[in-house]
């Protein structure tokens, strides 16, 4: 589950990472307000910062610097409400209901400021966590590691032990800190790892991780990405879910308990098991197609739960034809055959070709349903069977 930046700040700060002072708006009025307040405070000029869920928004035009208190009425307005479009969006892009209204943090005094990148996430071939961090801050990090892979590092951290003081003093070390800057990068990545592991996180990420002019570290930018599985541990955290934020399609799977990943292809899929899952969209591919999904029906793919992953995968437009491939162990074939037709019979009118592959117990009765049915349906026994199937269909 994604956090907006308003509250991954709000989770970093409870562990103690200092943040850049901020306001929440949901209006251009609420703008106004919240600059009037960061302004008696002393900031000189603000950041209007849209807040959706995806990275590269100052590219979009999602953020803007703003002088007085006309630019912040001018720049939440352009804002709120417009499609947000950014390299990490659909081509429709996404609608910004909020904009986080942040004090200037770019002021003079005696160092020069600077921006780094750091970001915590787990390495799963080496079963490790690890701090990943550069001198370039505010950049691409993928282009930063393709130009210049020195610019770099990696600090792993054993689960086991956890991150030990020196780690954190190496990484403020190689970012070339001394002084009160060092002691406060050190601060920064002892805290920044406590938040990754008290919140179940798999990704935090800052950038620009920033040191002020006053040689404070704060995160100017985060993303956060927390662990689903373990939400029930933090209801807290459950309870920031934005629904506006997530695929359509897919908030509307997750009703009928069925794991569904909206993909840019034109085969749909509906499949019982991740890994079979992962095999039929290999298929497809090698088959001349591209999977329009993930669909995982589970292991009760009962005649309803057919009908609604059906109703699903015919949302999605770019869809030509459908592949379903499920294997019968706990489930019965001939259960789910009966499913596919009568899903059939319900929707009416389905313009796209499915193929059925159905394997395990029951296979043979299952067959015979699907072909003594009479719709447009085309069986296959066999992954070879399916792979041909597809491929006649693109065809």
């Amino acid at each position: 589950m994604n956090l907006h930046e308003y509250q991954g700040k709000k989770l970093l700060a409870g562990y103690g990472v200092k943040i850049p002072e901020s306001i929440l708006a949901t209006t251009p009025e609420e703008a106004v307000a919240a600059a009037k307040e960061l302004f008696g405070k002393g900031s000189n000029g603000c950041a209007v910062k849209a807040q959706i869920h995806a990275g590269g928004r100052g590219k979009g035009g999602g953020v803007k610097i703003a002088k007085d208190l006309n630019d912040v009425q001018q720049y939440a307005s352009d804002i709120i409400g417009m499609h947000l479009i950014t390299p990490q969006t659909s081509k429709e892009g996404k609608l910004v209901r909020k904009v986080l209204i942040e004090e200037n943090v770019f002021v003079d005094g005696p160092s020069k400021p600077q921006e780094f990148y750091v970001s915590v996430l787990m390495d799963r071939e080496k079963y490790q966590n690890v701090i990943i961090y550069s001198t370039q801050g505010g950049m691409n990090i993928e282009e930063v590691a393709e130009e210049t892979p020195e610019l770099v590092f990696k600090e792993y951290i054993h689960p086991g032990i956890g991150l030990r003081p020196f780690q954190a003093t190496k990484i403020a070390f190689n970012l070339g800190l001394s002084g009160k800057a060092m002691k406060e990068m050190v601060a920064f990545i002892k805290s920044l790892y406590a938040a990754f592991l008290g919140s179940d996180a798999s990704l935090f990420e800052i950038n620009p991780c920033f040191k002020s002019s006053n040689d404070e570290i704060m995160a100017i930018d985060c993303k956060v990405a927390l662990d689903e599985s373990a939400l029930y541990r933090h209801p807290e955290l459950a309870a920031m879910h934005d629904p506006f934020e997530d695929d359509a399609t897919e908030l509307e799977a997750k009703k009928f308990d069925l794991n569904y990943v909206n993909l840019d292809g034109n085969i749909g899929c509906m499949v019982n098991g991740a890994g079979l899952a992962m095999a039929t969209m290999d298929i497809i591919k090698l088959s001349g197609g591209e999977p329009a999904n993930f669909l995982d029906v589970g292991g009760t793919a009962d005649a309803t739960r057919v009908e609604n992953a059906f109703r699903i995968i015919l949302k999605d437009p770019a869809v030509k034809a459908i592949l379903v491939n499920i294997f019968g162990g706990i489930v019965r074939c001939d259960r789910v055959a009966n499913g596919i037709v009568d899903a059939y019979k319900n929707i009416g009118d389905i313009q796209v070709p499915i193929i059925v592959r159905l394997q395990g117990t029951n296979a043979d009765i299952a067959k015979k349903i699907i072909d003594d049915s009479g719709l447009n349906v085309l069986s296959a026994v066999t992954l070879q069977d399916a792979a041909k199937a597809v491929a006649s269909v693109m065809k």
